[in-house]
């Protein structure tokens, strides 16, 4: 079987395309991770510290269950608005049963579901 998947993430949401042989399923990961405050002024950096820990542990969860839903493909586009993708990949190098993936990484805005199944099936289909 030839399994490919895309997903579109940002720090809100995951979504995550997989395809094989005519076949596409979606599925949507809403995310746990609260908004990314700045801090401003001068802190005392205790405070500052301890959320920043629990913030990258949050993302770090979120990574995880986005990478429990992708299967085990032999290719992934990973795309979106922001940093999530770049960190997603970073976590997915990090997994030892996921790092042989062939990775591609692309930026792109905000998509419907729709546009996001065609972006991931256009993609692959020149494989």
């Amino acid at each position: 079987m030839n399994l490919t998947a895309g997903v579109w993430i940002d720090h809100k949401k995951a979504v995550i395309v997989s395809a094989s042989e005519g076949r596409v399923t979606t599925k949507t990961l809403e995310s746990d991770v609260d908004a990314h405050p700045h801090f401003g002024g001068q802190q005392d950096g205790g405070g500052e510290k301890k959320y920043e820990e629990r913030h990258q542990q949050s993302l770090e969860r979120y990574y995880d269950e986005v990478l429990s839903h992708v299967g085990e493909p032999e290719a992934l586009l990973i795309f979106g608005p922001g940093e999530a993708k770049l960190e997603l990949k970073e976590r997915l190098h990090r997994s030892r049963a996921l790092s042989h993936l062939i990775v591609d990484i692309e930026t792109a805005d905000k998509l419907t579901d729709p546009q996001i199944v065609a972006k991931v099936k256009d993609h692959f289909k020149s494989r």
